[in-house]
């Protein structure tokens, strides 16, 4: 793409056009960018964002305020400025890669385009990242220079955006890794990872069977950690033995006969051992456990 001009709304701004400004920041190479409600500029504008009353995707006009919207996605949930951007947009943010562009959505856009359509259910009280941006419109005691204050919230953005998909890319990464151990696993009950990886979320939705999950720790030693019932929850599965309850080193070692055995979490859902011998005779003894 060559050097364009971009056209968004004048005064207020929201985190729908700030995101949506994000990703032309990061995938043109350069372009000028207008905040203004004037339909001559409107018209020859290049790409429009959030104002002008028509979406078109081919000619990149991408409002949602006309008459009957642009459109919801599947869940309901109905697309402002970022997500038509995203759905044209998004792969390219993501180098190609839909399924990641997808994640993105479901993550990020699509919780901004409902708070900003006003289609809040379902989103978690507190403050928003939707809320955060508007917090860099001037307040009415300050005399800032309003498509300054813009520009902050664009960069600002535009590096949580990277961030998310530097973030969405790890964890569809991650779930691969740990779906290929539940696939290998020489005991359902028991997932063995050769590198820490985060893998609750992909343990509790594609293994019914799995109680433990053994993973080497960041300071070398191995742990053992139970699978939760669901996720964000603290019950498990299966808790660790009770005489392990809140031991550690000698007392530890007694109970369990592990000369390297380190410490079990008073909650009985971790526990530790230095060697990746000893941490799977402790799973073993979990599992067989009452």
């Amino acid at each position: 793409m060559n050097h364009k001009t971009i056209v968004t709304h004048n005064g207020n701004f929201h985190a729908d056009d700030v995101f949506s400004i994000a990703v032309f920041k990061n995938i043109l190479p350069s372009f000028e960018l207008i905040r203004t409600r004037d339909l001559s500029t409107i018209a020859k504008a290049d790409i429009v964002v959030d104002v002008g009353g028509e979406y078109d995707p081919e000619t990149d006009r991408f409002d949602h305020h006309q008459r009957g919207g642009a459109g919801e996605r599947e869940n309901g949930i109905p697309y402002s400025s970022f997500g038509l951007i995203w759905q044209k947009y998004g792969i390219e943010m993501c180098q190609g890669n839909q399924e990641l562009a997808n994640a993105v959505d479901g993550g990020l856009v699509s919780t901004i385009d409902a708070i900003d359509c006003g289609h809040v259910s379902g989103v978690q009280e507190g403050i928003s990242l939707s809320q955060t941006i508007g917090m860099f419109n001037p307040t009415w005691e300050e005399d800032s220079d309003i498509d300054e204050c813009f520009d902050e919230a664009v960069d600002f953005a535009s590096r949580v955006l990277i961030r998310f998909i530097a973030v969405a890319k790890s964890g569809l990464n991650a779930k691969a890794i740990v779906q290929k151990a539940i696939e290998n696993a020489d005991d359902p009950r028991v997932i063995v990872l050769e590198k820490y990886t985060p893998w609750k979320k992909t343990v509790v939705n594609l293994s019914d069977e799995a109680l433990f999950v053994v993973y080497p720790s960041q300071t070398g030693e191995w742990r053992i950690q139970s699978v939760p019932s669901q996720l964000n929850t603290f019950e498990n599965r299966k808790a660790l033995p009770k005489a392990w309850a809140g031991l550690s080193d000698e007392a530890l070692q007694g109970v369990t006969g592990l000369d390297d055995a380190m410490f079990c979490h008073n909650g009985r859902f971790i526990a530790g051992t230095k060697s990746f011998e000893s941490v799977m005779k402790m799973a073993a003894m979990a599992v067989e456990a009452d």
